[in-house]
């Protein structure tokens, strides 16, 4: 057994090891490396650890690291992979923890590699052999991209805790509601041809065109019909953010793509709003015989909320002095509330950092961050 690694030490290790995950495939990595090297660390706290290889990447991994036995207990769970990063943006190596301006900065030391380092530090102090609950640790693959890595943990051997807690960067307050984001494609395919006589093709554009009008019909639809004062922005939202057609000004469009993202409130769901889409849209290319796709780009992430008078808001909300709040970006929250089990978000660092160059962990937040695992573990374990 090898003794530990000091926290500097650890961090400087996780952030070492590239783990971009990324949609573009010359960008994407995989994140194995990461995921050995906690599961050594966390076997040397006698964690029993299990490493679930996605069966698609051998590159890339969960991991399941557990101590104690029993019903109940605690999650402390955190995704390894980080953005993609343009290296001459930083003042620094991203890629090398860089302590200056009482911070450590570099790629992942908020978002979020830098969680597991507090939890092996916060972990130091406690005598983990009087666990009376199972205290879990989880690792996964590709937030940042397909959360893939969280999808798979419903299939894994993950006993159902009292709680889970996901350490995203939230300035250590607790998080008890995110929005839901899908991103989708709709691609109308018509037939070219020569645009000095229209009756010899079908525009794809202009089909294309009463789509997007009927898209933005729908924005304002769901604006009315959900409403959230707790949000900054307190409706869904619908961006109409990427578009192709056609290839020359004089021929007829013969095809054509829109991608656009739906970030949804609690209360709406993934399928009701395909439903609702494809509904708005089908009867528009038909009227113009043209051929419809409506596919998603990635896989979807459904909205999350916990009950504000739930007993982990509460005990998170003793333990840190901070009412709960809500935020507007995705997690992988909804993926273990799915499974049965009561979940916050909450961990050092900040979000207006995150996927941001200079990247950083204020040292201020470390030693709070390490005090309420404890108590975490205290409360739901011991």
């Amino acid at each position: 057994m090898h003794a530990l690694p000091t926290f500097e030490q650890q961090l400087s290790r996780l952030i070492s090891l590239a783990s971009v995950s990324s949609a573009t495939p010359e960008w994407d990595m995989g994140n194995l490396a990461v995921i050995e090297q906690l599961a050594e660390w966390f076997s040397s706290l006698h964690f029993s650890t299990e490493i679930l290889v996605d069966p698609e990447q051998s590159n890339k991994a969960n991991l399941i690291a557990t101590l104690g036995s029993g019903e109940g207990g605690l999650v402390l769970s955190g995704h390894t992979d980080t953005v993609p990063f343009d290296e001459q943006l930083w003042q620094s190596d991203p890629l090398q923890v860089d302590l200056r301006d009482n911070a450590y900065y570099g790629i992942g030391t908020a978002d979020m590699k830098g969680f597991f380092a507090v939890i092996i530090a916060a972990l130091r102090d406690i005598n983990l052999r009087q666990l009376k609950h199972p205290l879990i640790i989880v690792a996964t693959a590709d937030e940042e991209s397909s959360m893939n890595g969280a999808r798979r943990l419903a299939a894994a051997s993950l006993k159902t805790p009292r709680a889970a807690v996901i350490g995203e960067p939230t300035g250590l307050k607790p998080i008890r509601a995110h929005k839901g984001v899908m991103m989708e494609t709709i691609r109308i395919t018509g037939r070219a041809g020569h645009s000095s006589n229209p009756a010899l093709g079908i525009n794809a554009l202009d089909a294309m065109a009463e789509v997007i009008q009927a898209l933005m019909a729908y924005r304002a639809d769901l604006a009315a019909r959900y409403r959230d004062p707790l949000f900054e922005v307190d409706h869904p939202t619908i961006n109409l953010g990427h578009i192709h057609g056609g290839d020359n000004p004089n021929r007829i469009c013969g095809q054509c793509e829109l991608q656009f993202d739906v970030r949804m409130m609690p209360g709406m769901a993934i399928d009701d709003v395909r439903r609702e889409i494809l509904a708005l849209i089908s009867p528009i290319v038909a009227k113009h015989h043209g051929l419809l796709s409506f596919e998603a780009l990635v896989p979807g992430v459904e909205p999350f909320l916990l009950d504000s008078d739930s007993e982990l808001v509460k005990a998170a909300e003793r333990m840190t002095g901070q009412d709960a709040g809500i935020v507007g970006f995705a997690t992988e929250a909804p993926f273990f509330q799915a499974m049965g089990v009561d979940t916050i978000v909450m961990g050092p660092g900040n979000i207006d950092v995150a996927h941001q160059p200079d990247e950083h962990l204020p040292l201020a937040q470390i030693n709070p961050a390490m005090e309420i695992i404890q108590q975490l573990v205290q409360h739901y374990c011991l």
